[in-house]
């Protein structure tokens, strides 16, 4: 028998599939994540793409010809920005300021996130190249990344579900209606440093 959960990918001693509240979100999301994160004891993507009910979460480094994506962003009453500090990145609250053409009118945003370390976020951006038509969006943290268990060395940084509760508090103006996202991410860091190496507990699971 596995000692992980098959739904949260984490040890079952620090499962945190109980702390997670549904949302429906009406502005969906879409993950793409690199392969080394899908069992990563801390990452975050597993609970924001739990807890969404209108998220996809699809695993690769090169999205370039990965049918069901580009199905997606084929789609006609939709439009996608990436959420990628690129060079040509603008803030997302710009985005939806930007003056509307006719044919744009009725096309709501949708947001894609890359799931990986800085490092591997880029290596995904360059190789899928169905993403580089897509306008790429930056946002500015409601408060500082509480991602104590994981640390970044890019100032500034948030963890996947951070960036998605930011993006989808900014997109939709109702950051209240996303807020259990965050009670869920707190349970998940307090329950892995209950057992991370600094702690006093003996009995911690194995990553």
């Amino acid at each position: 028998m596995s000692r992980y959960c098959s739904s949260c990918h984490k040890a079952k001693a620090i499962c945190v599939c109980d702390a997670i509240t549904p949302i429906t979100n009406s502005i969906p999301v879409i993950i793409l994540q690199h392969p080394d994160e899908v069992s990563h004891p801390k990452n975050s993507a597993c609970l924001l793409s739990l807890a969404l009910d209108n998220c996809e979460r699809w695993i690769g480094e090169n999205f370039s010809e990965h049918g069901a994506l580009n199905e997606t962003l084929a789609q006609t009453q939709r439009r996608y920005a990436v959420l990628y500090p690129g060079e040509h990145a603008i803030s997302l609250s710009s985005l939806t300021e930007q003056p509307v053409e006719d044919n744009n009118r009725e096309r709501p945003w949708g947001i894609i996130l890359l799931d990986g370390t800085w490092k591997k976020a880029y290596k995904m951006y360059q190789l899928s190249k169905n993403l580089h038509d897509l306008p790429t969006v930056n946002i500015t943290p409601m408060s500082p990344s509480q991602y104590t268990i994981r640390k970044s060395a890019k100032l500034g940084a948030l963890s996947t579900l951070e960036a998605g509760f930011t993006a989808l508090s900014e997109l939709s103006g109702n950051s209240e209606h996303y807020q259990p996202l965050l009670a869920s991410f707190e349970t998940m860091i307090a329950r892995q440093l209950a057992f991370m190496p600094s702690s006093h507990s003996t009995n911690r699971p194995s990553e």
